[in-house]
């Protein structure tokens, strides 16, 4: 990191912090050069790109949106919601890349909605992975159904 007062490229941290909404570092640096004291805040990009080939940063309010249609008349509240979105947020970002495909979200989305709700999971699963017929459904029911009764019986 360079001084912004001599513009030596050496300074040592002196304090780091993490920001209150958890997205940013704030870090005291010290200029081994001119002694001098600077702060620094570093954020990383996180980005989609969508199929189009466009590249956009991430958005947890288009998460919330697009999983608040297939939650539509299903008891999910607003919280659940930004729960969720938070919970991909931190899946996909704790894979170390910086751009992510519009399809690795969609696959990030389904477990934790399908914890939050099942109607909701099958409703999101059927238009993202393009259930084609009446056994697509059949297939995911029989998923849902086998995971419950594994749960009831660990319980």
């Amino acid at each position: 990191m360079h001084c912004p007062f001599c513009h030596h490229d050496d300074s040592r941290v002196v304090d780091t912090r993490l920001s209150d909404d958890g997205l940013s570092i704030r870090r005291r640096r010290e200029c081994v050069s001119c002694k001098r004291r600077f702060t620094t805040i570093e954020t990383s990009s996180f980005s989609v790109e969508k199929r189009s080939g466009v590249v956009e940063p991430f958005s947890k309010d288009k998460v919330i949106s697009g999983v608040r249609k297939a939650c539509q008349g299903r008891p999910v509240d607003d919280h659940s919601l930004a729960v969720l979105a938070q919970r991909v947020e931190e899946q996909l970002r704790s894979a170390g890349t910086s751009v992510v495909s519009t399809d690795e979200v969609g696959k990030a989305i389904q477990p934790f909605l399908r914890e939050l709700d099942e109607v909701a999971y099958l409703r999101f699963a059927s238009v993202y992975s393009g259930f084609q017929s009446l056994s697509d459904f059949e297939e995911a029911i029989a998923s849902l159904r086998a995971d419950r009764a594994q749960r009831e019986h660990h319980d």
